[in-house]
């Protein structure tokens, strides 16, 4: 119940502002009870995209006040077909965060830290293409950089979005060239981390970002211009 409430809420079909039809009336469409409807209602209003009106009703609230790294509401976001704009900030908060994470890691990084991120390499570079392995390869390696800065904030912080990078790996990831092709960046992230070169790692990450943004926009097949992301 909540699934389908929150895919209608992020995909646009009810829209921030709008109330959506009374419990009657969409029970009776999903054929579900009020009891249940009022747990989704519950449930959606605690991930900050609904909110109830006395003698109004519940609408949607603004997307500005929706929980973006709840777990649901990112994946609702991409099984709707995110928008260009979604993967631009989505992007764009990668943009503020890894480079910078590459850099304290490889000043900070223990050696059976930096040992996790190169077997999550090695897993990248061994697994089948088109699987469940790769891409998990690919979240293991990000999520052993941000462990490896060893601040708690940056971990937590990939913890909450890891939804988010799933999604987005299965999109720049779809092709077997975009995968392929991305590899010797994780590795020189990898090696710049290794050789305590902060500077390198910073760069190499932002480097890589960027070519995940071009390969994002062609597996969705849209242009460059129409998402300026600032990597």
């Amino acid at each position: 119940m909540a699934y389908e409430l929150g895919t209608r809420i992020v995909s646009g079909a009810y829209a921030p502002g709008e109330y959506i039809p009374n419990e009657a009336a969409i029970g009776e469409e999903l054929k579900v009870s009020r009891t249940a409807l009022r747990e989704a209602f519950k449930l959606l209003t605690a991930k900050g995209l609904l909110e109830s009106r006395p003698k109004l009703g519940t609408r949607v609230r603004p997307k500005e006040a929706w929980n973006m790294f709840d777990s649901d509401v990112l994946k609702w976001c991409f099984e709707s077909q995110p928008s260009p704009e979604f993967l631009r900030s989505l992007f764009e908060m990668r943009e503020v965060i890894e480079p910078s994470a590459a850099a304290i890691a490889a000043q900070r990084a223990s050696e059976e830290q930096i040992a996790a991120i190169e077997k999550a390499y090695n897993a990248m570079a061994e697994a089948e293409i088109e699987t469940e392995d790769h891409i998990l390869a690919d979240i293991d390696f990000h999520m052993a950089i941000l462990r490896a800065t060893n601040n708690e904030f940056m971990v937590s912080l990939g913890e909450s979005i890891k939804t988010a990078l799933t999604g987005l790996f299965r999109i720049s990831s779809s092709q077997e060239s975009e995968y392929v092709g991305s590899l010797p960046g994780h590795k020189a992230v990898y090696l710049g981390i290794r050789d305590r070169d902060p500077e390198r790692a910073r760069f190499e990450m932002k480097s890589l970002l960027s070519k995940s943004v071009r390969g994002a926009l062609e597996s969705l097949g849209l242009e460059s211009q129409n998402m300026d992301v600032a990597v």
